[in-house]
């Protein structure tokens, strides 16, 4: 075999090769545009949904807890307070802030400052919200979280369930309304202000 037929099948070889490498990069970059990548992000494009319950109210600690809804989220915790001081912490002692559909993208929910306190939830931006701020209100709450059981609780209190800022959970329960059983003037100022919708939230949640 001569020198120039050896130069021109390396050179074919070469050419194969770039080919080949050329494609496997192009389909390895449609993949991460594919819709497999978009259903990584599926679990976020729903909101809360809530379904009817009939369940009759119930005493808990002290408080009548009178179910409104089946509830179940799946969402990005964008902060987590724990509490120890106040009658409500006898009953919730944790509330998550979180964030489904956009509010569920860092990208989105990364800019933001996000604060918990006094069993509300906070946002502040500087110069402009990445996203309007009518759907920053629809598309996060603060909730106040109560354990199904001791065992829960307990979990809770650990975080065993590793639950975070910035993590991923899905959440199922039931929405309620809950009433301190034992009445007092500052109770009855909070049970009041709960009886109140502080603003919209998506399918009826109050």
């Amino acid at each position: 075999m001569s020198l120039s037929t050896v130069v021109k099948i390396a050179i074919a070889l070469l050419i194969a090769f770039f080919a080949i490498e050329k494609l496997r990069v192009h389909r390895a970059d449609q993949r991460l545009r594919s819709p497999v990548g978009t259903t990584q992000q599926q679990p976020f494009a729903d909101g809360p949904v809530q379904t009817a319950t009939r369940d009759a109210p119930f005493v808990r600690q002290g408080y009548e807890i009178k179910p409104l809804a089946n509830f179940a989220v799946r969402a990005r915790v964008l902060s987590r307070e724990d509490y120890v001081l106040g009658r409500e912490a006898d009953l919730s002692r944790t509330d998550l802030a979180l964030g489904w559909q956009r509010m569920a993208d860092p990208a989105v929910y990364g800019p933001l400052n996000i604060s918990q306190g006094g069993r509300w939830y906070r946002y502040s931006w500087r110069d402009q919200p990445p996203i309007p701020l009518q759907e920053i209100i629809e598309s996060s709450a603060n909730m106040h979280m109560i354990a199904a059981d001791a065992t829960v609780e307990r979990a809770l209190a650990k975080n065993l369930f590793k639950v975070f800022s910035g993590s991923h959970k899905y959440l199922a329960g039931m929405g309620c309304k809950a009433r301190c059983a034992v009445d007092s003037s500052a109770i009855h100022k909070r049970r009041n202000a709960a009886d109140r919708p502080a603003r919209y939230l998506p399918e009826g949640l109050e």
